[in-house]
């Protein structure tokens, strides 16, 4: 068995045990693999395990995966900081955003989705700690955000990202999860934002935390490739 086939099975038992244990369905937890920095060879090797998944956060690195495995029926989520001008590849490569966090990037994303596509899967991402150095919109700024996110035609809004604080006690970053969770279900009581159904969280060190608040995708880079090297 590989090293990746191991870290995959180890990955899986985690998820399912921390649902079981929370009284939820492990199946209903996505694993979303942080491809960064890794080679083709083991996304190809990934795919093989049945990982469909991938998360790229580096625009142009992606682009180059994207392409050269595009006979791949892979489904690719931009997990990266979103700048201006890099939203048309975004819109033009990917199926799913997760840090969406400005009007006007949302606005770009939508009006450079190419007709062809479907709508952009995209997620609100969320600065649920108030950090001042974090990109994402504050929690009194998400409503909004929302219901202007939900009036593009190729744009879909799915849910909800967030990245707790790096330094955190297990309980903090718990208690972040737990808030990010919340907010969802205080979204989906609006008439208009009733279908959100994803909450982005969780990496590998974390992923238990996420999973017993209700992740729907986890993002997880080292506990399935191991070690990145630039």
């Amino acid at each position: 068995m590989s090293e990746l086939s191991k870290g995959l099975q180890h990955l899986q038992q985690r998820i399912r045990q921390t649902a079981l244990t929370a009284h939820s369905n492990p199946d209903a937890v996505q694993i979303i693999a942080v491809s960064k920095l890794q080679s083709l060879e083991k996304l190809q090797a990934a795919y093989d395990l049945g990982i469909r998944h991938f998360g790229e956060n580096y625009l142009q690195e992606a682009i180059g995966k994207i392409t050269r495995l595009k006979n791949y029926p892979i489904t690719w989520h931009f997990i990266g900081k979103i700048q201006s001008n890099k939203t048309r590849q975004i819109a033009e490569h990917f199926s799913w955003c997760h840090t969406l966090d400005q009007l006007k990037i949302a606005q770009r994303l939508n009006d450079q989705r190419p007709l062809y596509l479907t709508p952009l899967q995209v997620c609100i991402q969320v600065n649920i700690d108030n950090e001042p150095q974090k990109a994402g919109a504050t929690v009194e700024e998400t409503e909004t955000l929302a219901l202007s996110i939900q009036a593009f035609s190729n744009l879909q809004l799915r849910g909800l990202m967030c990245i707790p604080q790096a330094e955190a006690s297990p309980t903090e970053t718990q208690t972040s999860f737990y808030r990010l969770r919340k907010l969802l279900n205080q979204l989906q009581k609006h008439p208009q934002l009733q279908t959100l159904d994803t909450l982005s969280m969780g990496m590998s060190a974390d992923l238990e935390l996420a999973v017993a608040e209700g992740a729907t995708f986890v993002r997880i880079g080292t506990a399935l490739f191991g070690e990145r090297h630039p």
